[in-house]
């Protein structure tokens, strides 16, 4: 017995310890050195409701992104009907994600079925219309794959914002979709909102394209741009003032080459004049795809396309091997990072509207956590009460496992850096009522054993043995709900669930651990003959 009171006294030390040490950030801001090399660097992450910050409700604009495929497939389909020998003309993107064109001849339909099925699954023909001459077709993409596109679309968006997030060193955010096309973004702590907004909405597409010098760009200005072409604006600095305009570019609308091929992004000083420039690195198949497209273009200018600004249109000297590429653009170092970081984290595949914006100041955080703290205190130290009066001595080591319960859940949070919201705050006040009620069921049947005329130490094992089964039911069920709460749940309710499942875990240790060791310790070391209960 004595062996088994030493061992389990060791656990809940340890446990308590460790508690402690995980806890000390969080109340100790300046840990004296050389202490704090050795210390857990991680305070417990209040989330937007405590600490303040950004609330945003984003929109994917899948439509466009539906628009785009559709774009690049007419360029493909082209080339397919002519290779099946299909005579067309006038083919062409439509509005609302259509593709129109006009077949030559009744037998065309036939041809561009097969086309479609070998090569095109995804489209379908929507319409026909006789016509002098040929027919007049409408080709849609089928819904099946509209939808999947849609889907995709904003999973993709979702991973892009996240990774930009965490690289601008948000800790804790919550970002989720909501709907079929929106995504919820809550950025607790965030000290520049605006610049985090640019960030998180910026599509950040880059394109390598040729710039056209050989049609006139003066007349593309006046409205006669060229097949295949298009017109862009490219930012420009005045030397002597600093003052930034636009001037027009005429570039090939194909683009050579995409962010697609990156492999990172990085700041980097170009010259002994400081001047801020962002270097790309392609992956193996984007060095080999630049080494091509510059070998193949030398004396042409190259135009780096950001979101469709031209940011530079250097000439193309000589071959470029080694996958390597810069942006200049008279940036500021943070934008240089910005730039960094969203061509790093990938591509928006669709453009981003914010639809609500909120921002939580700290002062409402400070009232939420002393308004949290002060419910949390009043409560525990109402049932401390109620545990003294009503079951004395006894009650007393049932405060101790509530005090332990709770610096448990705290614990918890810290070393798995969860955040705490004020959700998570009535999570923890739902749990102290949890753990009171296991003690007042292992207590009540201790009572019971009492009555019967048994020994103290026989009452005590046989009162924990019959309460056992009850709080372990109890608790399960508890946690099954919450795990639920955490699955089809949105980000206020999971931060419940996860502070209740930590809050029972600890409450099932102290209810049947801890205070079993201290009534053990006091029984053995004390000879105790009754039981204040």
């Amino acid at each position: 017995m004595f062996k088994s009171l030493k061992l389990r006294g060791a656990i809940t030390l340890i446990v308590c310890l460790g508690s402690l040490y995980f806890l000390i950030p969080t109340f100790i801001s300046d840990i004296p050195s050389p202490w704090d090399k050795y210390m857990f660097k991680e305070k417990i992450h209040l989330g937007l409701d405590l600490q303040g910050g950004m609330h945003l409700v984003l929109e994917i604009d899948t439509d466009k992104a539906l628009d785009a495929m559709v774009e690049r497939t007419s360029g493909d389909l082209k080339e397919s009907l002519m290779d099946n020998k299909v005579r067309f003309r006038n083919l062409e993107k439509a509005p609302n994600a259509r593709i129109s064109m006009e077949l030559a001849d009744a037998d065309g339909k036939t041809a561009l079925e097969k086309v479609l099925r070998d090569h095109y699954p995804d489209f379908e023909i929507e319409s026909t219309a006789s016509r002098e001459g040929g027919q007049f077709v409408t080709l849609k993409v089928n819904d099946k794959r509209a939808a999947e596109l849609k889907k995709l679309t904003v999973e993709h968006s979702l991973e892009s914002i996240r990774n930009r997030v965490d690289q601008f060193g948000i800790s804790e955010p919550e970002i989720i979709p909501e709907g079929n096309n929106r995504i919820l973004v809550q950025l607790p702590g965030i000290k520049d909102p605006e610049r985090a907004k640019n960030l998180i909405g910026k599509t950040a597409l880059l394109e390598f394209k040729l710039v056209d010098d050989e049609n006139s760009l003066d007349e593309a200005l006046r409205g006669n741009i060229p097949d295949g072409d298009v017109v862009a604006y490219g930012l420009r600095a005045d030397q002597s003032t600093g003052e930034r305009g636009s001037s027009p570019y005429l570039l090939k609308d194909r683009a050579l080459l995409t962010g697609a091929s990156l492999e990172t992004a990085k700041v980097q000083i170009a010259d002994r004049f400081g001047e801020v420039t962002v270097g790309l690195k392609f992956n193996s198949q984007g060095a080999v795809d630049f080494e091509r497209i510059t070998g193949e273009n030398i004396r042409k200018r190259l135009a780096i396309v950001l979101d469709g600004v031209v940011h530079s249109a250097p000439v193309i000297q000589e071959r470029i091997s080694g996958g390597q590429a810069q942006i200049t653009g008279n940036f500021t170092m943070e934008e240089a990072r910005d730039l960094a970081i969203v061509l790093r984290a990938g591509a928006l595949p669709a453009p981003v509207n914010i639809l609500e914006e909120r921002t939580v100041g700290p002062s409402l955080g400070s009232d939420s956590i002393r308004q949290g703290v002060m419910a949390t205190i009043i409560g525990s130290l109402l049932v401390i009460l109620f545990m003294i009066i009503y079951y004395r001595l006894s009650g007393a080591v049932a405060d101790i496992a509530l005090i332990v319960n709770i610096v448990l859940i705290l614990a918890v949070l810290a070393a798995f850096r969860a955040t705490l919201t004020l959700p998570g705050i009535a999570g923890m006040l739902l749990t102290v009522g949890v753990a009171v009620d296991a003690n007042i069921l292992i207590f009540e049947r201790i009572r019971e054993e009492l009555r019967t005329g048994k020994t103290v130490r026989l009452a005590l094992d046989t009162g924990y043995d019959r309460a056992f089964i009850t709080i372990i039911d109890t608790h399960i069920t508890g946690i099954v709900a919450a795990v639920v709460l955490i699955f089809f749940g949105t980000g206020p309710i999971k931060g419940f669930a996860v502070t209740t499942i930590i809050g029972l875990l600890a409450s099932l240790f102290t209810a049947i651990f801890i205070t079993r060791v201290i009534f053990d310790y006091v029984i053995w070391n004390y000879n105790i003959k009754k039981l204040s209960i």
